[in-house]
């Protein structure tokens, strides 16, 4: 009876604190109706991957409703036909890009630590961070522009005497513009993450390091980096949910044989084809390996963090 009236009455206190914080929840409920509306709504379309969806004009789920069940059919198609070719494409870019673009910002912002102008700090940080908040589409633009045959590069060639050169038709061009431009878009935003981790480190260590006669690349080495563990565990974890997700990025039909991934290879094969079902279960693929990845990354964080990050 007593542990009966115990659980009893933290019910009761449970829908206390919900009466009493109800404006509260009452505020969370657009963000609840937008994240039903936006993410779980669309993912009813996953059962396009194990059918024959056409188009009839009866109606969207209509015309699922009287789709052919054809199940795995359209994944083992895909494993069958431009699998190896996307898939190589896919990870030769993510892994570059991973390898060149996500250290960075973690040396970036262990330098940035230790300048101790605020001014050229500051200015450094934000003309970094700039980039972050320019649309692809307009970075791309600038690239295509810059590398036409009328543009900054083959112009600097011609004044040398040289000819110019279609770079962004070049096979062997693709990855390296690729992940520069990467690098100058978004190493502002993980700098600047990690220099707010950073602002969160008790001097105190730095004072009885310094004490100690640590030097400064002794502090960073023993102190602020250990202490950014976490931190980096969790970007990394973020940058692994995407692995796979690279958009639509400075692709060009000449180049499909090393930028073709999975991204563009849904649009172009689904959108413009209109292999609606094929393409939902290449997509539905791309999103079960990134969840397999952060749940493996994940497992292997707990060793370093506490619990990992889910």
């Amino acid at each position: 009876m007593k542990k009966e009236n115990v659980h009893a009455k933290h019910k009761k206190s449970l829908a206390e604190r919900f009466w009493k914080q109800k404006y509260l929840f009452l505020l969370l409920l657009p963000s609840l109706v937008w994240v039903i509306l936006i993410c779980y709504a669309p993912m009813t379309g996953l059962y396009m991957s194990f059918i024959n969806y056409t188009p009839q004009g009866s109606g969207y789920f209509a015309d699922m409703a009287n789709s052919q069940f054809v199940g795995l059919d359209w994944f083992k198609y895909f494993f069958s036909t431009d699998f190896t070719k996307i898939m190589r494409n896919t990870l030769a870019t993510s892994l570059l890009t991973l390898l060149f673009s996500f250290p960075l910002p973690i040396i970036l912002a262990l330098c940035l630590n230790e300048v101790r102008n605020q001014k050229a700090k500051k200015f450094v940080q934000t003309a970094s961070y700039i980039p972050y908040f320019i649309s692809w589409v307009i970075v791309g633009g600038l690239i295509f522009d810059i590398f036409g045959i009328g543009g900054l590069f083959n112009n600097i060639r011609n004044v040398l005497g040289l000819d110019s050169v279609l770079v962004m038709q070049k096979e062997s061009c693709f990855r390296p513009i690729y992940i520069i431009s990467s690098i100058w878009k978004e190493s502002g935003w993980g700098t600047v993450v990690y220099l707010a981790a950073m602002s969160g480190i008790d001097p105190t260590l730095y004072e009885s390091a310094a004490m100690d006669g640590a030097s400064r690349l002794q502090r960073m080495r023993y102190i602020t980096f250990p202490l950014l563990i976490p931190t980096i565990v969790t970007l990394f974890l973020l940058n692994i949910g995407s692995f796979l997700d690279l958009g639509f990025k400075l692709q060009t039909p000449m180049a499909y044989s090393v930028s073709d991934i999975f991204d563009t290879y849904v649009y172009r094969v689904g959108i413009q084809q209109a292999q609606y079902s094929f393409t939902t279960a290449v997509g539905l693929f791309q999103s079960v390996v990134g969840l397999i990845l952060v749940l493996i990354f994940n497992k292997l964080s707990q060793k370093t963090t506490e619990g990992g990050l889910l």
